[in-house]
């Protein structure tokens, strides 16, 4: 599966690019260089975690398959119509994966990292979770049962997630009827906004038949306002990951009531035990708040797209022959190239690392409030 995904960066790169031009030649920029660099690190970080984690990933599923599943020897499964339905069960699952990832508030953790761009682009669509899979596996163990053989739940997944990039973008209008019955960019729009009215609305991957029958379909009716709605206010990927866990944590070592330390992790993200939200109160969201957009030197933002390009190189090589590996030196490559993530988001965060024309006076100047 990861020598499948690399083959497929110089069309996802090429269709970026497009993206990128198109933007251009319409006025309607979507694409800021520290935001792009942030979105395609967390990508990178969670191919990572996959190839550290293969008994989550698929591992758990061969032995369910392999001991329950129901005729596991069925050619069915090899046949257009058991790979449709196959695809078809693949999508229900990540329904209910991605719908309680935006309902409770342990799975949101997890989650948020792919909401946290304040673009909405092809590069957005790469910013996958790198910890939802080890909280999301179970929810795929239903295939397993059903026989569904463990190949052919990789083609589903790659099937499934390859099908909504093109779904993350701000410059493809409407498409009438198929925006109800497909995910469309219009559709997906929906679902990354904070508006209000947008708010756990369109969960589908492939299909948005599943948000008309259990009641979360929202059609898109005015602007969308992109990200979330405690922005993290850093490019720093670690920080990003970690962002929702400490404000769990926290306000879970807080709170007086034993009950509440524990109802913090599985309640609706958002809700906060009364004690602590009055003891530290959090500000209001403001869906008029200025995107985050530190100033960085020229120098800094060369310097960490060229550091980046380093990484993105070294995760390739590694992803290319990670079944090869031992599991200690593969360790050890990933957490050096998560670290040297981290010192690009630094970078473009505005950190100064001995660079050269460096204001910082200017940066306090002009970055956003929080």
């Amino acid at each position: 599966m990861e020598q499948a995904i690399i083959w497929s960066i110089p069309l996802l790169g090429l269709a970026a690019l497009i993206e990128f031009i198109f933007s251009r030649v319409r006025g309607r920029k979507t694409y800021r260089g520290n935001d792009t660099l942030a979105s395609l690190s967390q990508g990178l970080i969670s191919q990572l975690v996959f190839v550290c984690t293969p008994l989550l990933q698929i591992g758990i599923y061969a032995m369910v398959f392999t001991s329950l599943g129901y005729q596991v020897d069925s050619p069915f499964w090899y046949s257009w119509k058991g790979i449709v339905i196959a695809v078809l069960m693949f999508d229900f699952c990540e329904y209910w994966l991605h719908r309680v990832g935006h309902e409770v508030a342990v799975f949101w953790a997890a989650h948020v990292v792919h909401h946290q761009s304040e673009e909405l682009n092809i590069c957005t669509a790469l910013r996958q979770e790198s910890q939802n899979a080890v909280l999301g596996w179970p929810f795929y163990l239903p295939m397993a049962i059903a026989g569904v053989p463990p190949e052919l739940f990789g083609f589903s997944f790659l099937a499934v997630q390859y099908y909504q990039i093109w779904a993350h973008t701000d410059q493809v209008g409407k498409l009438g009827w198929l925006d109800g019955v497909i995910t469309t960019p219009s559709s997906h729009r929906v679902h990354h906004a904070v508006n209000d009215c947008y708010i756990d609305r369109n969960y589908g991957g492939l299909l948005m038949l599943w948000d008309r029958l259990f009641g979360t379909y929202a059609v898109e009716t005015e602007r969308c306002v992109f990200g979330t709605r405690t922005p993290v206010r850093s490019f720093n990927p670690i920080k990003a990951i970690t962002q929702v866990y400490a404000d769990l944590a926290r306000d879970a070592w807080h709170t007086r009531r034993w009950q509440d330390k524990l109802r913090v992790w599985f309640m609706p993200p958002g809700w906060r035990p009364d004690d602590v939200a009055k003891r530290f109160p959090h500000p209001p969201f403001d869906p008029n708040r200025e995107s985050y957009n530190p100033p960085a030197t020229t120098t800094a933002l060369v310097v960490a797209t060229v550091l980046f390009l380093a990484i993105a190189a070294g995760s390739g090589i590694l992803l290319w022959d990670a079944e090869n590996m031992d599991a200690g030196p593969r360790a050890l490559w990933v957490a050096l190239l998560i670290g040297g993530l981290c010192v690009v988001g630094e970078l473009i965060d505005g950190r100064r690392f001995g660079l050269p024309g460096w204001s910082p006076r200017a940066e306090r100047k002009n970055e956003p409030a929080s």
